[in-house]
């Protein structure tokens, strides 16, 4: 491990005397903006009703990835992921919240990226506040508590005298207030004083997707969640303001994406593209040597897995792609060969337990459900409470109110392979498994032996269930926050 620290350190210009001690020089800060729980839903990304300036100029002035991908539909799975560069389902931490109270630690060689970048002289903060202004969540949710401490501390003040850095701020709007249960966190009013945000989307001017009922309450929440990403927008604006502001914008790559899909029943939690395709922005400025593959203003294509961003980071800072990282270099000098595939897992999530895994390309989209009986219906106490459109769907399904997408997706059973022609098909309603269309049929096969071919190689740890007692403590935990909704109690 010394040999690759030296490795590490010649090539992002630390020299390292022989006595031992480190002179810096120049290169790159870098800067994480992830995004809590939103799917495209920006303005470079066509979105409708939302006011997303400040991304929008970032897409333009960087790369914007169309087709980026989640390893997890869920925050801790999927921060564990990109965290470290290796998939949550090799490393044992792709069960919600898992391994918060045992001796956990992560397989040999594996480790946090804040570690690897300090090893060569970077300062790592994980930024809360900007002077009293609150800008990021300070959120880690990760599966592993017991590697040490992993940033250096929460103060933007001290970025400016701790060069180079590397700093992550978590956005905080696209969430529900699980204290209050029922409401939104509200998007930030004022900077300063300053008013900034006004409500852009009305339950009047959205379209939810058709799987949901055409309904009040679903048309006020949708409104609600485009308004959090307006709002996450105008925090945003005030990062990156700040960091011009400070004399750092020139020299500081900054790389905005999503955690995980979007805040919507049907996806966070779920394996569709609603809870797993995110949005990746990558911007480097004028005085950081841009490699051959960085084109500002252009959009890519490219299937990009969040746990590419992680040795893409890394390789910015000079540091070799250590070996059994499953991540690849995307953007860069040393690029690794193109993904064909994302492959995301969604596992045991709080008292829920389920096993889906999924295969995305640029067209087609494969799920294999392992329990076909434990679907879109199935208890999960945070959802029940939080999420408004549930309960809704089950009393209007109890009535008989519901009919096409929606109705099928409160069916009880989901069939064990999906095949989704994302193209024509964007919100994954029409099942192709069972098309006899020539291309539907190859899209199929080739994708089930990759997601077999993926099982083994990255030896899945979810073919292990959990035991029991495991479980049941996230029940009581589950119930003590939420309650138990009374058609589960009958």
């Amino acid at each position: 491990m010394a040999s690759l620290s030296i490795v590490g350190c010649a090539q992002t210009g630390i020299n390292v005397a022989g006595d031992g001690s480190r002179k810096k020089t120049k290169h790159p800060n870098i800067l994480w903006i992830v995004g809590e729980n939103l799917k495209l839903d920006l303005g470079c990304y066509g979105a409708k009703n939302v006011h997303t300036p400040n991304l929008d100029a970032l897409a333009a002035n960087g790369m914007r990835y169309t087709h980026a991908f989640s390893t997890s539909p869920v925050c801790a799975p999927s921060r564990s992921a990109f965290f470290v560069g290796m998939y949550q389902t090799t490393s044992d931490t792709h069960n919600m919240r898992s391994h918060r109270n045992d001796d956990y630690r992560l397989p040999e060689g594996v480790r946090p990226i804040t570690h690897r970048l300090k090893d060569v002289g970077y300062f790592t903060a994980n930024i809360k506040t900007i002077g009293e202004e609150v800008v990021g969540s300070g959120k880690l949710d990760l599966n592993f508590v017991n590697e040490g401490k992993l940033y250096d501390n929460d103060q933007w003040e001290d970025l400016k005298t701790h060069q180079p850095f590397f700093a992550q701020v978590n956005t905080l709007e696209a969430e529900y207030d699980i204290y209050d249960r029922q409401t939104w966190r509200q998007p930030r009013v004022e900077w300063k004083g300053e008013r900034t945000h006004e409500k852009i989307a009305t339950p009047e001017s959205v379209t939810p997707p058709p799987y949901y009922p055409d309904h009040p309450i679903v048309r006020a929440e949708w409104a609600r969640y485009l308004n959090s990403i307006s709002g996450m927008d105008k925090t945003i604006g005030r990062i990156l303001g700040q960091l011009k502001a400070d004399g750092l914008a020139d020299n500081t790559i900054v790389i905005f994406f999503g955690d995980n899909g979007r805040i919507e029943p049907r996806g966070i939690h779920w394996c569709y593209d609603t809870g797993i395709h995110v949005p990746l922005i990558v911007h480097i400025p004028k005085n950081i040597a841009k490699p051959e593959n960085y084109r500002p203003g252009t959009v890519s294509e490219e299937v990009i897995s969040l746990i590419d961003i992680t040795p893409t980071a890394l390789s910015f800072a000079g540091i070799e792609r250590p070996k059994g990282m499953d991540g690849r270099i995307f953007l860069g000098d040393r690029l690794t060969p193109e993904r064909e595939y994302a492959f995301s897992a969604r596992d045991r999530i709080d008292e829920t337990v389920n096993r889906i895994r999924s295969v995305r390309g640029k067209r087609y989209h494969y799920i294999r459900n392992y329990y076909p009986d434990r679907h879109f219906t199935s208890l999960n106490r945070y959802k029940e409470k939080c999420f408004p459109i549930k309960p809704l769907m089950r009393k209007l399904m109890a009535e008989g109110k519901l009919t096409g997408p929606a109705a099928e997706l409160m069916s009880p059973t989901v069939a064990p392979e999906q095949l989704f022609d994302t193209v024509n098909d964007p919100h994954e309603i029409h099942n192709l498994v069972n098309s006899e269309e020539p291309e539907h049929r190859e899209a199929l096969i080739r994708m089930r032996a990759a997601l077999s071919v993926w099982l083994v190689e990255t030896q899945d740890q979810g073919v292990f269930p959990e035991p029991r007692e495991v479980v049941e403590p996230f029940e009581k935990e589950m119930h003590d926050w939420f309650g138990t909704p009374d058609w589960y109690k009958k």
